[in-house]
């Protein structure tokens, strides 16, 4: 069955080109990068490495990025689509062992994650919004993820167009409607080089919070 890699990428010219070698080396997935209007030689080197290339002539951010991944998946028929980042957090040594979890089993998405990610603050907004949202989730924003073609098909819905990136809106969307969701214990790195794409100041920090209480509380009251 045909598996995907998309990564979606900004200005990671310094990264790409390895991630996606080594992706090309070790696993027989094909790899997409979509560049979110980078400024930068991202195309380039993800394109001199083997990836197919899928420019965005504005910026959409990381979720509007990774939807344009999904949509080229459906189109071309993949049954398993994998996303993970593109500033080398992720190892493409992840790829393979997630992708045969969700081959061998009755999961519609897989989490590779990682509990020693973030600081003790981070820990613990994670911990109440997992009490708030009912998941059962450890790392809630990881980007290093599997879908089957179901999965994507319900997030590419119209509802989930102003998503801010992989994180509670859309287990939350994906846990209302019936999918199973499971996670696997993967190493990552911490990012020596850009911004992160959720928290990258403390405005975003703050809106990040507030909408996605918003996103439980909304979850809650649809339980009732």
């Amino acid at each position: 069955m045909k598996s995907i890699v998309v990564i979606p990428a900004r200005n990671e010219f310094s990264t790409i080109g390895d991630i996606v070698k080594k992706l090309k080396k070790i696993t027989s997935c094909d790899v997409v990068v979509v560049d979110d209007a980078s400024d930068d030689n991202t195309i380039e080197n993800a394109r001199e490495s083997g990836a197919i290339i899928l420019q965005l002539s504005i910026q959409l951010g990381a979720w509007g990025a990774i939807r344009t991944g999904f949509r080229y998946a459906l189109d071309n028929k993949y049954e398993y689509v994998l996303t993970m980042d593109a500033d080398g957090q992720h190892f493409a040594e992840s790829i393979p062992t997630i992708l045969a979890k969700i081959q061998s089993s009755n999961c519609d998405v897989i989490i590779g994650s990682s509990i020693q990610r973030g600081n003790k603050y981070k820990r613990l907004v994670w911990f109440i919004f997992r009490k708030l949202s009912f998941l059962n989730v450890i790392d809630l924003t990881s980007g290093l993820r599997a879908y089957n073609r179901s999965a994507v098909k319900t997030l590419l819905t119209n509802d989930t167009v102003l998503y801010n990136y992989q994180d509670i809106a859309v287990l939350l969307k994906l846990k209302n409607k019936g999918f199973h969701i499971s996670e696997i214990p993967v190493k990552m790195s911490s990012r020596n080089i850009g911004n992160s794409k959720i928290f990258y100041s403390w405005f975003a920090v703050l809106r990040y919070i507030f909408f996605t209480a918003i996103m439980c509380l909304i979850s809650i009251n649809n339980k009732k």
